[in-house]
Parts: structure tokens; C-alpha cells; sequence
């Protein structure tokens, strides 16, 4: 397995064909109609924008400016659509990142898919689908949370305002919150989006009060790819437990060095010592007997106490479970689902009972 769906593909992927410039910009200028009633695919939208345009977004590559309320949009990132569906506004493409789901919309965001078509799906497995992308004739392309590169940057922007990452952001590593206020503003729902980040905030604070024992105890996400692999602070997950009051253990930051997420030595086991942790994992039930079996793991305080929680990712043939899938998306709509079902997981598991039963029903 791989951690596909606890996250993407390490590597850069292959950028595919190359398009004339001319041919670029000419698919631009055709996509620049405002038809808001729908696109090939999706492109529904619910209410008007309520901004006034045009609107300029700074990212890692420089600016981009949104001339008018954008109808046709397509996800080059791997998440982005539950913010824009939260928005009311239906993507014309999602980009396929792990799962079975129509569109790329998972049960967590269906109800507000509403009557709309379900987006045409992109696969990026030998890079991005630039002429797809552009026969599409979109009117915003999103990639923030991806590793959407210079390159890729400058070709997608022939063909419509396009959205990577902020500034100084790593890849894959932009929070949902970030992603959810900038999608708004470049939608021109900037109210409607502080609003939704308003509104899960508080969830999280309702969270951390009905959960107080969390306080000051350490949380990890991990999954077993070529050993033992743990995601770094500023990923989603990381995020996600030191929103709910958790500390992440010292030395993460320099086993992963700077990446979303990386491999750690045998020498540094230690760091899966802590009060909660949770796996993603192809296979919940056979991963955690072989966990259970793993001489280094099976000494630690986690398990002797525990303190592990194991979702199903749905990685390759694996099981998937919604909540599983829910934690690796982190996103606006997923993290609810999260707050009211892998909450009151992680905490049992971090109450240092092991007697403590903790499991994901959602599979």
C-alpha cells in the first residue's frame, strides 16, 4: 500500500501534454461567458455572490485577479470541492484522489450536491489533464491543496484564474479553514465562508469543553507505509488534533523536515509514544494484530495503555470507512462529521484505560 489516501503521491507527478500557448489563451477567452445555470458536469450555483469584483488573491506563485463572479469551476486540488459545495456553489470537475465516490463527492458533502449534475472526474495519476481542463472552457481553476508547480501554474493560468497554495504553504499541508476563506473570497462569498469557519470553530471549542481530560495530552496520525509514517504538524490531521487541545510530539517537525508528512527511523519509534494516536490504515482489524506482533510498537506506552485508534483508509483494495476518509479530506464539511464521531474515539483512547474500547463502526 501507500499513503494515497492519507495523502497523495510523494512525488511530482508527470505534467502530460503540452499546449500551445495560442491555444491556451483562445480556450480562455471562450470560457469567459457567465452562464450560472450549470456546466458540463456541475457548475450550479446556489444564491448570487455578494462581493464586489474584481477580487486579487495572493499564493506562492504571485496574484490572481478574478474579474467577475466565477460559474464554471474546476478542482485541480484534491479536497477543494467541499468548500465550494458549502459556498453553494457545484465544481464543473473534481480531481480523483482515492475511493469509489461519483464526482468526487463524498457522503459527508452529498445533500449539498442538491439537484446539480455530479462534476466530471480528473485524474492526475500521469499529471495534470491540461486538455481536458481546457475543453472544459473554466472560469476558475482551483489547486490549493495540491502540488500544483510553476509549470503547472503557468499553464493552467492560460486557460482561466487559477488558486495553488498561499505563501510559504507546503504541499498538500493548506488548512481547511485557509482553503474554505480564500474559495469564498475568490467566489465572492467571503461573509458566507468566515461564517461556515465561524460556525466549526465553535464546534471545536464545544469539542475541547465536553472533552477537558484532551487538554495537554500529546495526538498523532500515522499509517504504515514503508514502516512507520507520520504526518507532520501543519498537515490537516496535525491541525485537527491540536484544535481539539492536543500537543504534538517534539521532534516531529525534524523527522518530517518540512514535508507533509514522511518516514521515521526505528531509532525514532519514540515519537508514536503518545496519548492518542490514530492509523489510517488499509485494513483496521489485520493491521492492528500486526501492530499488536511488532516488537518495537507493542512496548510503547500507546499500546500498553491503549491509546491507539485504527480507521479504515480505503487506500488501494483496503476497507473504507467513511470516517476514516473523512480525516484524511479535513476539510469544512468533513470536519464535523469528524468533531461529532473520531472525537469521542480519541478521547477514550486517551484516557490511558486499555480495557478502553475504542472502534470505527463507519466501515
Amino acid at each position: 500500500m501507500s499513503p494515497r489516501s492519507a495523502r497523495p503521491v510523494l512525488s511530482r507527478r508527470a505534467f502530460g501534454a503540452t499546449l500551445a500557448t495560442a491555444g491556451l489563451a483562445l480556450v480562455a477567452a471562450c470560457g469567459s461567458d457567465d452562464d450560472t445555470s450549470s456546466g458540463a458536469g456541475g457548475g450550479a450555483t446556489n444564491g448570487a455572490s455578494t462581493d464586489a469584483f474584481p477580487v486579487s488573491i495572493e499564493h506562492k506563485f504571485g496574484t490572481t485577479e478574478i474579474t467577475a463572479a466565477p460559474s464554471k469551476v474546476v478542482v485541480v486540488g484534491l479536497v477543494e470541492q467541499d468548500a465550494l459545495l458549502a459556498l453553494g456553489v457545484v465544481p464543473i470537475a473534481t480531481t480523483h484522489w482515492f475511493g469509489s465516490h461519483e464526482g468526487e463527492i463524498w457522503p459527508w458533502a452529498t445533500e449539498k450536491l442538491g439537484g446539480s449534475a455530479l462534476p466530471t472526474s480528473l485524474d492526475n495519476t500521469d499529471g495534470i489533464q491540461f486538455e481536458q481542463i481546457a475543453a472544459l472552457q473554466p472560469d476558475l481553476i482551483v489547486g490549493m491543496y495540491s502540488d500544483v508547480s510553476q509549470e503547472d501554474y503557468d499553464k493552467l493560468s492560460q486557460i482561466a484564474p487559477t488558486l495553488p497554495a498561499p505563501e510559504g504553504a507546503n504541499d498538500y499541508a493548506v488548512a481547511w479553514d485557509v482553503i474554505t476563506t480564500t474559495v469564498g473570497r475568490a467566489v465572492g462569498r467571503s461573509a458566507a465562508a468566515e461564517k461556515l469557519v465561524a460556525d466549526v470553530n465553535e464546534q471545536f471549542a464545544a469539542a475541547r469543553s465536553a472533552n477537558p481530560g484532551l487538554e495537554g495530552k500529546t495526538g498523532l496520525m500515522a499509517t504504515l507505509y514503508q514502516g512507520y509514517y507520520v504526518y507532520a504538524e501543519d498537515d490537516p490531521r496535525g491541525q485537527f488534533l491540536k484544535s481539539l487541545g492536543l500537543t504534538l510530539p517534539k521532534g516531529l517537525a525534524d523527522a518530517v523536515g518540512g514535508e507533509f508528512g514522511a518516514n521515521i527511523s526505528k531509532e525514532r519509534v519514540g515519537l508514536l509514544d503518545v496519548d492518542a494516536l490514530v492509523w489510517l490504515v488499509p485494513n483496521a482489524k489485520t493491521d492492528k494484530a500486526g501492530l499488536a506482533a511488532d516488537n518495537l510498537y507493542n512496548k510503547l506506552d500507546v499500546y500498553q495503555n491503549g491509546g491507539d485508534v485504527y480507521l479504515n483508509d480505503g487506500s488501494d483494495d483496503g476497507v473504507e470507512s467513511t470516517l476514516g476518509s473523512a480525516t484524511s479530506f479535513a476539510t469544512v464539511l468533513s470536519v464535523p462529521y469528524l468533531i461529532e464521531n473520531l472525537v469521542p474515539m480519541i478521547a477514550r483512547a486517551a484516557d490511558g484505560d486499555p480495557a478502553t474500547e475504542v472502534e470505527d463502526e463507519s466501515a
